[in-house]
């Protein structure tokens, strides 16, 4: 069960980054970051004050979760940006292979064959993408856009980690998954808005300016849905954090599929072999679970 509900989450995060693509084309990113966190926590600000808020000695651990999340959004909406949501999402694919050597670190996780297979398969995926990346110009080795979307990964990996030890009863500190859903929302939100008053505003004039879109709440509203599957997968019973943050990155398929026709981007057929390496790792740990 826990792991449709990773795989419903994947589905989801396709559309949120779709959504995420259109909103940024020549607009400004602290706005539409700011709005993404606002509108999320207004949906889940109902449940909040329906689950056990914990004092200081609870949301503490939430707050250090809203601080790694905004710095991977932060980083992630910069390079999103700029480059290609084909090369991107592959990108963001490599997350769950810097969770696995995590989990198998601080949890002791262990993956059987199949589970090693995907593994490797996303890997090459990775070196794959590269290639592609080439022959539009984008050299992985010093193009800051791409700096700023292998940093979005680190720290999504960070998080997810850090979202295992939150919601773990056994080896973490088993926080109740709404009570960390809803108010690292709310946490971000005020974060991004001191950084709006105190970054932006000043030097909005000297930035990129800010164009309102509906896709920019369609952001929020499939990330909302994506998060509550995934928070919701990792608190059933043995949930692999290493798995579930695979099978979110399939979410790749989606974007791919969407920001092919939408975007018109170059060199789809290189691209598409990375996706069917990334869509067979997903079939191999699907017969590993």
């Amino acid at each position: 069960m826990w792991l449709a509900f990773a795989f419903l989450s994947a589905f989801l995060l396709g559309f949120y980054d779709v959504s995420k693509k259109y909103s940024l084309r020549d607009n400004a990113v602290i706005p539409i970051l700011f709005l993404n966190t606002l509108f999320c926590s207004i949906i889940f600000l109902p449940l909040a004050f329906q689950t056990p808020f914990g004092g200081w000695e609870v949301q503490r651990y939430i707050v250090l979760k809203a601080f790694i999340v905004l710095s991977s959004w932060l980083l992630g909406y910069i390079g999103i940006k700029h480059l290609p949501i084909t090369i991107v999402g592959p990108i963001n694919a490599t997350r769950p292979v810097m969770v696995l050597v995590g989990a198998l670190i601080i949890f002791g996780e262990r993956l059987n064959l199949w589970q090693w297979a995907g593994v490797v398969l996303a890997i090459l995926s990775f070196f794959l993408l590269s290639r592609s990346g080439k022959k539009e110009g984008i050299d992985f080795k010093h193009n800051r856009w791409i700096l700023c979307t292998i940093g979005a990964s680190v720290m999504g990996a960070v998080s997810g980690l850090y979202d295992k030890y939150l919601l773990a009863s056994s080896g973490g500190i088993g926080l109740p998954r709404l009570t960390v859903l809803c108010w690292f929302n709310i946490y971000q939100a005020i974060m991004m808005g001191v950084m709006m008053i105190v970054l932006w505003w000043p030097n909005r004039k000297n930035s990129t300016p800010f164009r309102w879109r509906w896709s920019i709440l369609l952001i929020s509203v499939f990330l909302s849905m994506a998060d509550y599957a995934y928070f919701y997968s990792l608190s059933l019973d043995g949930a692999l954090i290493s798995v579930v943050s695979m099978v979110r990155r399939s979410s790749v398929l989606v974007s791919f599929m969407l920001g092919a026709s939408l975007f018109h981007e170059k060199n789809l057929r290189s691209k598409a072999i990375d996706l069917v390496l990334v869509l067979l790792s997903m079939v191999l740990l699907w017969l590993g679970q």
